[in-house]
C-alpha cells in the first residue's frame, strides 16, 4: 500500500483573531485528552497560552512526551500535567480520573472529551468492545463520570463548569444510534471495508456511530444537568474538515487511500482553524449548555467561521438519548448518576 500522504500546506483564516479574543484562563484547570497533536494540541497550546493549568491526558507514548516537552517550552509559565489515559482500557481511565481529582484541589473546570480514533479495524479493545466506540465515546462517558465530584466542586466554586464533546460532520454518516455498537461485539460489527461515500462500509458506519454517540452524550448530559439545576455545561464541537494526523493513522490502518486524502484534504482548513470549536465550548463565557459550535450546522459544514447552533433533532430526542445512556452505562458495568 502507498503511505505517501502529504498534508496539504493550508493556511490560519480564523484562528489568529480567535486566539486575541480569548480572555484570561488564570486560576482555571482544564483537561483535554488527545493532545499529542491536531485539534487536542493546539486546544492545549492555547488554553496554557491564556493562563490555565492543564492537564494532558494520553496514552503513555513518546508522543506524549514530546508533544508535553513542546508544550512546555512554548508556556514556560503555564501549569502541564501529564497523566497516562489509555482510551482503550477502562481500567487505565479510572486510573487516569483519580489522578485528575487529585491534580484538582479547587476543582476541574473543563473537561474536553477530544481524543479519537477514524475508520479503524474491526477489532475490539481488551474491554470487548469496538476500538472505535471505546476510544471516542464509552471511555470518555466513563471519564465524565468519574470526574462529576470535581467538576460539580469547580461549578460550585466558580460559577460554572463544562463537559465538552467532540463530534464530526461523520454524524451524519448514520441516520441513528444502533445498540449493538455500544455493546461488546468488538471484532463482529461489519469487518473492514473502506469506502466512505454514498454507501458507507463497516469502517465508516462504525465511526459515523461514534460522532453520533458523542453528540447524543451531550444531548443526553445537558438534559440532565439542567433537570438536576447544575451549574455544570455540556457542549459539543465539530472540526470541519481540519488537516490533522487522524488522516495519516487511518491511511497506514488501511480505511483511507492516499490519492483520494490528498485530493479531498485540499478543500479542508488548518488543525488550528479546525479547533477553534472546542476551544470555544471552553472558554467562551456566552455559550449555554446544550449547543453545538462548528464551522457551520449540517452536513456541508467543511470550513468557514464558526457558528454555535442548537443541537439536532435525529439524536436529541428521548429514544435516542436514553439508549445512548443506558447502553453506556451498560456498558463501563455502573450507572452513572446526575
Amino acid at each position: 500500500m502507498n503511505l505517501s500522504y502529504k498534508k496539504p500546506d493550508l493556511k490560519n483564516v480564523y484562528y489568529d483573531e480567535f486566539l486575541e479574543s480569548i480572555q484570561s484562563l488564570n486560576n482555571l484547570t482544564i483537561a483535554i485528552t488527545g493532545t499529542t497533536s491536531g485539534t487536542g494540541y493546539v486546544a492545549a497550546q492555547t488554553v496554557a497560552s491564556k493562563g490555565a493549568r492543564v492537564i494532558l491526558l494520553n496514552r503513555k507514548s513518546k508522543r506524549a512526551s514530546k508533544s508535553y516537552n513542546e508544550l512546555k517550552k512554548n508556556n514556560p509559565e503555564a501549569e502541564l500535567f501529564l497523566v497516562e489515559c489509555d482510551l482503550q482500557s477502562f481500567e487505565s481511565v479510572r486510573k487516569a480520573a483519580k489522578e485528575v481529582i487529585k491534580l484538582c484541589p479547587k476543582g476541574l473546570d473543563a473537561l474536553c472529551n477530544n481524543a479519537g480514533v477514524m475508520a479503524l479495524k474491526d477489532i475490539a479493545t481488551s474491554d470487548g468492545f469496538d476500538v472505535q466506540m471505546q476510544t471516542n465515546h464509552l471511555s470518555h462517558f466513563l471519564l465524565t463520570k468519574e470526574l462529576m465530584s470535581s467538576l460539580k466542586k469547580a461549578a460550585d466554586n466558580n460559577g460554572e463548569s463544562r463537559v465538552v464533546n467532540h463530534s464530526s460532520i461523520s454524524r451524519f454518516g448514520v441516520k441513528s444510534l444502533e445498540a449493538q455498537y455500544l455493546e461488546k461485539k468488538g471484532g463482529s460489527l461489519g469487518g473492514n471495508g473502506r469506502r466512505m461515500m454514498f454507501f458507507p462500509q463497516a469502517r465508516w458506519k462504525r465511526y459515523s456511530q461514534t460522532k453520533l454517540a458523542n453528540a447524543a452524550f451531550t444531548a443526553s448530559l445537558s438534559e440532565k444537568l439542567n433537570n438536576s439545576n447544575s451549574n455544570i455545561k455540556a457542549l459539543v464541537a465539530h472540526p470541519g474538515l481540519s488537516v490533522t494526523d487522524l488522516q495519516h493513522t487511518t491511511i497506514i490502518d488501511g480505511g483511507m487511500g492516499t490519492w483520494m486524502t490528498s485530493q479531498m484534504m485540499k478543500s479542508g482548513q488548518t488543525k488550528e482553524d479546525g479547533a477553534i470549536g472546542i476551544i470555544k465550548c471552553m472558554t467562551d463565557p456566552t455559550l449555554d449548555s446544550g449547543k453545538f459550535v462548528g464551522p457551520g450546522a449540517g452536513k456541508m459544514a467543511m470550513k468557514g467561521p464558526v457558528i454555535s447552533f442548537d443541537l439536532e433533532p435525529f439524536y436529541d430526542n428521548h429514544y435516542t438519548k436514553d439508549l445512548l445512556w443506558t447502553k453506556s452505562c451498560e456498558a463501563i458495568g455502573e450507572d452513572f448518576i446526575i
